[in-house]
């Protein structure tokens, strides 16, 4: 005996129908989601988080300075024992002071050489002084025309020689005024020159001098 299903009970006749109809319910809930903004009650805020910056600092290379190592100790002496013999030849016994004899006045000093004739000095116990002093020397100087007309003016420092007669001998420039004949000019007037004669030792002998000469015009 065959047993009739009822129509509603039969699942098989209506599960293709259903399942394509959720297929397309489906997706169209899926077009309505993201067609739509969906707002949930909220905002999404992105917040921004600041980086620190690290800054790069120049390092700058130090010199390093050796010092040098201290010096070394000096050496501790040692105390040697002294093994050395005196030799008894090496002294002479013999010898003494003769405390009796009288002690004798220290000798002179030698008489000055005949080289010392053709020294010059520079310095000595009596100096050499100008007859007529500065007066006399710029009465002898005679101011150059040229010079006069240019209004050139300088000093001349003259070097020379004085003998043992006071003469003037070996005149010669040390410091130019540089122009105008004022060299030539201060020469002559120092070659009219006479000295007294410089002394040393109760002598007369020769010394080096120097002697500047201005020139200015009045």
């Amino acid at each position: 005996m065959s047993v009739k299903k009822k129509p509603e009970k039969d699942l098989r006749k209506d599960y293709q129908i259903t399942l394509q109809s959720s297929l397309v319910i489906a997706l169209l809930l899926a077009v309505v989601l993201f067609k739509f903004n969906l707002n949930f009650g909220g905002e999404f805020v992105i917040e921004e988080i600041e980086r620190d910056e690290l800054e790069l600092e120049e390092i700058v290379q130090t010199e390093i300075i050796e010092t040098p190592p201290p010096p070394p100790r000096p050496p501790v002496p040692i105390e040697v024992p002294d093994d050395a013999v005196i030799d008894d030849e090496l002294l002479d016994m013999d010898a003494f002071l003769d405390m009796d004899a009288g002690f004798d006045a220290p000798p002179p000093p030698p008489p000055p050489d005949d080289d010392d004739e053709d020294e010059i000095f520079v310095v000595v116990e009596n100096m050499p002084e100008m007859i007529g002093g500065q007066a006399a020397l710029y009465d002898a100087l005679r101011y150059p025309d040229m010079a006069r007309r240019a209004g050139i003016e300088g000093r001349v420092i003259v070097q020379f020689i004085v003998d043992e007669e006071g003469n003037v001998t070996n005149p010669q420039v040390v410091r130019s005024a540089g122009q105008g004949g004022l060299d030539e000019a201060a020469l002559n007037a120092i070659r009219q020159m006479k000295f007294t004669p410089g002394m040393q030792r109760g002598r007369p002998v020769r010394v080096q001098m120097t002697q500047p000469v201005i020139f200015r015009l009045q």
